[in-house]
């Protein structure tokens, strides 16, 4: 969908679960609006010698609830539009688990894949001194998010640090632990998925084990939730990557296939096995499964393709896979969809324990982590139903309500708009 705008997506549902709680428009008026957007350009000196500039964001969407939070994406098709969606979606997002942050997202437009390691350091370093004036552990924290990783990370905050003179790991969370990082955090998000799957399933009275699931995608937040979901004795049936994606009916051996593609020389288009069929994006999302969990990109079930969709129950590793018009015919055909705002705020939910831990440079076990992952996870999945009982309405909409109360509530208590 070349008109896709992920801003107005969020705003729909927004306006939507407002009306719907009968707020006041006062009230919720200033959650459409991002408090602070950030345009930066990013000079590079490139291994030749020569100097490129890339184009870099910073979106504040809210900080009424505390500081803004949210990931650093480094991807060609990064734009003003969707870093505001995803900074909006973090400021619902950690209202929904009750977690004391704001929402921001931040991005480069480039393809890391095309930079060399040197290149990559010196373009994260540059990001950080550019964005520098409006980030800090009180103001807005970044994390990783799409192609960004751990290491990249430290080199954010290692600049941030020699800028204000200090040790300062409390910048940015997803570090590795050896500088700060939080036991468990990497796989927060899937963990976080695989939580509230058995949490539904219980919901529903169903087993867990033995159930199809598809993953699209395998990178940190999908790859792990299959690892996860396998190990918990889930059947995956589906697994994708950029190059496409693999099916077998009986069951894929996760293990060996992310053993397979953790040399990232390897595509799974280049996986061979058994029983084993190559099928694209778009496939996977329509094949045969009880359970399909999004984990790429956003805007990936639309109206085009919300039809095919044959699994009982969605839950959204990414952010903002499904579209308005899409929700309505998955909530028309009974598809039960656990949304974003939700279904991946495992990550997040961690990256605020690191960040707790940073501040009281006192660190916790990955079974302290997990623990307490659990008791919130549970917690704001509870919360979102009660809502949608009391409403009588869809799952997506529940979440937004109980995260535009809590933002509201906060704004008020504030005296914003007076």
């Amino acid at each position: 969908m070349a008109n896709y705008d992920p801003y107005n997506n969020m705003l729909t549902v927004l306006e939507g679960a407002a009306k719907t709680m009968g707020l006041p428009p006062d009230d919720w008026e200033t959650i459409k609006y991002p408090e602070r957007e950030l345009k930066v350009s990013v000079p590079v000196q490139m291994d030749d010698g020569s100097v490129k500039v890339f184009e870099g964001y910073r979106v504040q969407h809210s900080t009424a609830r505390g500081p803004a939070k949210g990931g650093l994406r480094f991807h060609p098709d990064v734009d003003m539009e969707e870093v505001k969606a995803l900074a909006a979606w973090m400021s619902l997002k950690c209202a929904v688990v009750g977690v004391p942050f704001g929402g921001g997202k931040g991005g480069v437009v480039v393809d890391p894949r095309t930079l060399s390691q040197g290149e990559l350091e010196r373009l994260s370093r540059k990001f950080a001194q550019r964005i520098a004036p409006i980030i800090g552990p009180e103001a807005d924290i970044p994390a990783p998010d799409v192609n960004t990783n751990g290491q990249i990370m430290v080199w954010i905050m290692d600049t941030y640090s020699h800028l204000v003179g200090r040790h300062c790991p409390g910048v940015i969370t997803g570090k590795p632990v050896e500088l700060g990082g939080s036991q468990g955090r990497t796989e927060a998000t899937g963990r976080g998925l695989l939580m509230l799957t058995q949490r539904l399933l219980a919901q529903q009275g169903l087993p867990g084990k033995g159930m199809k699931v598809a993953v699209q995608g395998s990178g940190n937040v999908g790859g792990i939730a299959a690892k996860l979901l396998f190990e918990n004795g889930f059947h995956i049936v589906a697994l994708s990557d950029a190059s496409g994606g693999l099916y077998c009916e009986q069951g894929l051996n996760i293990p060996d296939i992310l053993a397979f593609i953790a040399d990232r020389s390897h595509t799974l288009s280049e996986y061979q096995a058994a029983d084993v069929r190559h099928l694209t994006n778009a496939q996977l999302l329509a094949c045969p499964c009880d359970i399909l969990i999004p984990a790429a990109l956003e805007n990936q079930i639309t109206a085009e393709n919300a039809g095919d969709i044959q699994a009982k129950f969605i839950l959204e590793g990414a952010n903002g896979p499904t579209t308005v018009e899409a929700d309505e015919i998955l909530e028309k055909r009974g598809i039960l969809c656990v949304p974003d705002i939700l279904a991946n705020a495992g990550g997040v939910t961690v990256s605020y324990f690191e960040w707790v831990q940073n501040t009281q440079n006192y660190y916790w076990t990955e079974t302290d982590v997990n623990q307490k992952l659990q008791a919130v996870m549970d917690q704001a999945f509870d919360d979102m139903t009660a809502v949608a009982e009391k409403y009588d309405c869809p799952l997506r909409k529940a979440a937004y309500i109980l995260a535009v109360e809590r933002i509201s509530a906060a704004q008020k208590l504030r005296g914003y708009g007076v």
